[in-house]
């Protein structure tokens, strides 16, 4: 019977693991953002210790400084590009693929989307934070920007150390300057999880073979399909 079939269970397994993970990576991402965004002026720093900041800054999203058209399409793009890992996502999952693969996924697929919905709808619902105000959240289509347009809310800040002025090129640098987001800590850990321990597994493709005849397993299904 197929409900017996461990391989089923296994596939149900991960794929309630991989939606916990995204879900809640997507709650705590919102609140920290919210309370930031509702709570602090733009700019305005907290210093929690000598090399750890909450400093409330927006990143418009925007690459190479490139104005309307730029925007819309990277979160145009971003809308494609999540969908795809929701794809590969769900594939991984059916073709049985590791428990800490799809975990990997799973945080990168969540950090990408948290990102996604500052763009998709803080220009919406909130007013535009200032030096001299916090935002407030308002009526729908009463906000700072329209849909897509919204700003990326980033606060996590970690100057570490600043460079001897006497070094070459980074003197006097901050030796970690950029801010960034839970959503964005999420991402990064995904893909270095994924360059340092499943380099393998990725060049696989979608055939995943620990070397007991598994890609040969689900090819047949395939085929069956």
């Amino acid at each position: 019977m197929e409900n017996g079939n461990p391989e089923s269970h296994n596939c149900a397994r991960q794929g309630r693991l991989a939606l916990i993970i995204i879900l809640s990576v997507l709650v705590i991402d919102q609140i920290i953002k919210i309370l930031v965004k509702t709570n602090m002026s733009l700019g305005e720093s907290i210093d929690i210790t000598s090399w750890f900041k909450i400093l409330f800054v927006e990143n418009n999203g925007m690459a190479f400084g490139m104005e309307i058209i730029g925007k819309l399409f990277l979160s145009l793009f971003r809308i494609v590009a999540i969908g795809f890992f929701i794809w590969y996502l769900i594939k991984i999952i059916n073709k049985g693929f590791p428990t800490g693969y799809i975990v990997t996924v799973a945080f990168v697929i969540a950090g990408a989307t948290g990102n996604l919905l500052d763009c998709m709808f803080y220009g919406l619902f909130f007013t535009e934070s200032t030096p001299l105000q916090e935002a407030t959240f308002t009526s729908l289509g009463s906000g700072y920007a329209p849909f897509l347009y919204g700003k990326v809310v980033d606060m996590f800040y970690f100057p570490l150390w600043t460079w001897p002025e006497w070094m070459p090129l980074v003197g006097g640098d901050i030796f970690f300057s950029p801010v960034f987001n839970f959503a964005d800590a999420c991402i990064t850990c995904g893909v270095v999880s994924l360059l340092l321990f499943y380099t393998k597994v990725v060049n696989m493709g979608l055939h995943y073979d620990d070397g007991s005849g598994n890609q040969e397993n689900a090819d047949d299904t395939d085929a069956q399909d």
